[in-house]
């Protein structure tokens, strides 16, 4: 592939984004065309109070799960660092990439910074980032296709298009699932070259942990949003979980910031037409609040707290430095004096 063609691929993935969330702005116009934002805003605080409290605690979970991501990841490139530094690593850098999209660039960011001061290497980082990816699509992948068998199959027979969609998704996961346990079994203990980065291949037992985390990540979020939505609709979760992921795997490739739009768009089609789409949209705003904003905030709090107390550890010990460094010095000119 020449220069100019990875150019040309490179912005056509770039744009690719804005094109998606145009057409999904454009959806959802078309679903809630006939509400106002009164009536948004009135199915957002129709949601009980209960329900709110419960998807926090879910969401709670579901970012303690996130940061066993980089656990597992330090696990599987050998490095060591306090629990709390990979878990505020790990919350952090999700509650990032979840809201800007665009993991590797975004979440991988805060952890290079904060890995490197943490004494783990450069090319690791890379290696944990990729971990990280494989277990987040080893989860998506399993609970898509285990939702292909719960999912009825007249939530998609209005649309053809998006049967050939689910069909193709079942597919292409099923495909992802048996080839990366294929190569754990086959190549395990064997090194893959991309680059200057060698990527040793995980175990099957690696790849199992993967799985279940990532079942577990995405069973968590989804909570968040069920909670927020069952005062509205009657849905059995095992039929919503797998709408739920089939949702939030489309809006993570359509490359759009936290799949804002897509998701919404995705979910609401699944639903059917005699359900009112206002509440539905109010549920899911709901859902971005508590599973993106918050999280953000309070992390980005923790992270700010964290880097303000390594300022002011770094300042005593320049403060310490200037006392005890004239002291040295006179100290040795002391001593040649004497010796003279």
């Amino acid at each position: 592939m020449s220069a100019q063609t990875k150019r040309l691929f490179k912005k056509i993935i770039s744009y690719s984004g804005i094109f998606f969330f145009a057409l999904a702005a454009g959806m959802l116009w078309w679903q809630l065309r006939n509400y106002s934002l009164a009536d948004i805003a009135h199915a957002i605080l129709d949601i009980p109070f209960i329900n709110l409290v419960l998807a926090c605690v879910a969401c709670l979970a579901g970012y303690l799960a996130l940061s066993l991501y980089d656990y597992l990841a330090l696990k599987y490139v050998g490095g060591r660092v306090t629990w709390w530094k990979w878990m505020l690593a790990g919350m952090l850098g999700f509650a990032i990439s979840n809201n800007a999209g665009h993991a590797v660039v975004s979440g991988g960011a805060i952890r290079y910074r904060l890995y490197t001061r943490w004494r783990i290497r450069g090319s690791d980082i890379l290696k944990m980032l990729t971990i990280s990816g494989f277990t987040y699509f080893l989860g998506a992948s399993a609970i898509v296709v285990i939702g292909y068998f719960l999912i009825p199959s007249a939530v998609f027979d209005n649309s053809m298009g998006v049967s050939m969609g689910l069909n193709t998704l079942f597919i292409f996961c099923t495909t992802v699932l048996l080839t990366y346990f294929a190569i754990t079994l086959i190549f395990h203990k064997k090194s893959i070259k991309i680059g200057d980065v060698k990527f040793q291949v995980p175990s099957t037992q690696m790849a199992f942990s993967q799985t279940i985390l990532g079942i577990t990540d995405s069973v968590l979020a989804g909570l968040v949003l069920y909670f927020c939505l069952i005062p509205f609709v009657e849905i059995p979760f095992t039929t919503f979980i797998g709408l739920f992921v089939i949702a939030q795997t489309t809006g993570v490739f359509s490359q759009v910031p936290g799949g804002i739009g897509v998701f919404e768009s995705v979910f609401m089609l699944a639903l059917p037409d005699t359900i009112d789409k206002a509440n539905i949209f109010g549920a899911l705003l709901a859902y971005r609040i508590i599973y993106y904003v918050l999280p953000l905030i309070g992390v980005g709090s923790l992270f700010f707290v964290y880097e303000r107390w390594l300022r002011s550890r770094m300042k005593r010990w320049l403060a310490e430095a200037k006392e005890k460094i004239p002291a040295k010095i006179k100290h040795i000119k002391d001593e040649i004096k004497n010796r003279k």
